[in-house]
């Protein structure tokens, strides 16, 4: 019987927070190498993204991350850059989308209100970031090279 080899998006989880639930209200936490496989070095946030856009649109050569929907809601895409894609709806603040290296990832159908908290494994550095999907493709093809 043959096996298929494993999509890297096999590697992009669900991380669930502890949850800390109370009358007066809920409460979660984050800690780096625990919940986190990684080192958090940066963390932004999107918010006031208007009706009908999306965001990302890009892959990192090197950096992890985790996205939180603490606000709203939002979908994330992701993408192997061979053929494999799969969708994540992100919606509750006590679980966060891992992302490792070498995924094309968009945000899109966010709600009103909604915030995106990333928290990633580098400082900000343009030379990590593949913008363009066709050049995503052939450096996965180049086996990431």
């Amino acid at each position: 019987m043959l096996v298929e080899p494993s999509s890297i998006l096999d590697k992009c989880r669900i991380v669930n927070f502890p949850k800390v639930t109370d009358y007066r209200g809920n409460l979660s936490f984050i800690e780096e190498n625990l919940q986190i496989p990684f080192q958090i070095k940066r963390v932004y946030y999107l918010y006031d993204v208007p009706s009908g856009a999306s965001r990302g649109g890009h892959a990192h050569k090197e950096l992890h991350q985790v996205v939180i929907a603490l606000s709203g809601s939002f979908d994330v895409i992701l993408d192997d850059g061979t053929s494999s894609r799969r969708t994540f709806f992100l919606n509750r603040p006590h679980y966060g989308l891992y992302i490792p290296p070498g995924i094309w990832r968009e945000l899109e159908n966010f709600s009103s209100n909604s915030v995106a908290l990333s928290l990633v494994s580098l400082v900000y550095d343009e030379a990590d970031y593949l913008r363009d999907y066709d050049a995503f493709k052939r450096w996965v093809a180049n086996g990431w090279t």
